[in-house]
């Protein structure tokens, strides 16, 4: 039996859409893309969206809208994937990196003791679609004493007058923290529709707004389409219509616009995204019922009455193992045709990091969740057949290098 990873979700209804934008005649940003902006803004209830061709596109133009550049620094999550901090260097700031709490999210009293009057954001990670403690974080920004030390250099900084709260909500679509969506407590919450997320475009992101008064996220929104084709005052649709094609080109602006045939894909995916959701947790459930007799297994966060998950992935950790017993169930589960994966290689273990001066020693909880994970593949197609196929090879694999120890 082979097992991959994490292949995407492509239905008839996912290839109707796509050919009916090839069809169409246009394929680039368009109506599709229109549509998929609002129906997003609609479900993650913020007050728009902009649709970018990545997270860390849609990151690094959000930053940089508010102003982010050299000398700044913004607060990241040492255990996440690279592009978090990624997206700070690419606007010329420094990612400040704190470690993270045994549910692998950001530590927020590590956050508060890392702020200073260079900080400029916060980017906390909702790993594996688990939402991070977003009511302590927005508690510490609105701090009287965080906020004396809050250091405005542009006019959306002076209009906030504090920390921008951005959330890398790369995996967790749909997640709900106390009720509400994650974009309904952040003031940007950017979403990733890579080939592997729960709603896919192929490639894409979304930048989702929910800035406060005086901001206006309409007008905002627009600015944000015009900055993400290179700050094209019109698109390529409007400029083909008849008259259409004198523009202006303002400054800033990023080449990053989502063509309309990638935002088909998404289209047709959000719009049963409820059934997509039942069977990941249908996946999740199925783990967990099966692994929560052993005492060695450290089962990844469900849902609860204080939030919601969206089942992106099943970081298992596994008690007892460093990296090498870990490289060799990942190998024999590998043997056996399973894909697996480890999320994530902590940042400061990886060179680009590493040579900026990063030590993981700084990030002890980082690390040991590193040392001791593998992630299961968790998608709505696997069957109950494999997923206990999956199941009966890992409890092998345990006894086999771990008991046999």
């Amino acid at each position: 039996m082979k097992i991959p990873f994490s292949p995407p979700f492509i239905d008839k209804d996912v290839i109707n859409e796509v050919v009916d934008t090839l069809e169409s005649g246009w394929i680039t940003t368009g109506p599709k893309v229109a549509a998929l902006e609002r129906e997003v803004a609609e479900f993650v209830h913020c007050s728009a969206a902009v649709a970018v061709n990545s997270w860390t596109s849609g990151a690094t133009l959000a930053l940089r809208w508010f102003g982010i550049g050299e000398g700044d620094e913004v607060i990241v999550p040492a255990y996440t994937y690279c592009a978090t901090a990624i997206a700070v260097m690419d606007c010329g700031a420094t990612p400040i990196m704190v470690d993270i709490t045994k549910n692998l999210t950001i530590d927020t009293a590590q956050v508060e003791k890392a702020i200073t009057e260079r900080t400029k954001a916060i980017l906390p990670v909702d790993i594996g679609g688990v939402p991070c403690d977003y009511q302590s974080l927005r508690t510490i920004i609105s701090k009287p004493e965080i906020r004396n030390l809050f250091l405005a250099k542009t006019q959306p900084q002076l209009d906030l007058g504090r920390i921008l709260l951005v959330s890398d909500s790369a995996h967790s679509i749909g997640a709900k923290s106390e009720g509400r969506n994650i974009a309904e407590l952040v003031d940007i919450a950017v979403l990733s529709l890579h080939a592997v997320k729960n709603i896919t475009a192929a490639e894409g992101g979304m930048i989702c707004l929910n800035m406060p008064k005086p901001f206006n996220n309409a007008e905002l929104s627009a600015l944000l389409k015009i900055l993400s084709l290179n700050g094209q005052t019109k698109d390529a649709l409007t400029k083909s219509q008849a008259g259409g094609w004198r523009y202006d080109v303002m400054p800033g602006g990023m080449k990053i616009n989502m063509p309309d045939v990638n935002a088909a894909i998404a289209l047709a995916q959000l719009r049963k995204y409820d059934y997509l959701l039942a069977e990941r947790q249908r996946v999740h459930n199925r783990y967990c019922a099966a692994l929560s007799k052993y005492d060695w297994a450290m089962l990844p966060a469900g849902s609860d009455a204080s939030f919601q998950s969206s089942y992106h992935l099943f970081p298992l950790r596994i008690k007892g193992i460093g990296e090498e017993q870990r490289n060799e169930i990942i190998s024999y589960m590998a043997e056996r045709g399973i894909a697996t994966n480890v999320h994530y290689i902590p940042m400061p273990l990886l060179t680009l990091f590493r040579n900026k001066g990063y030590d993981i020693a700084d990030y002890p909880q980082s690390l040991a969740a590193y040392q001791h994970e593998i992630t299961l593949p968790l998608y709505p197609q696997l069957t109950d057949e494999q997923i206990d196929f999956i199941l009966d090879n890992l409890l092998a694999a345990y006894k086999a290098i771990v008991l046999s120890e």
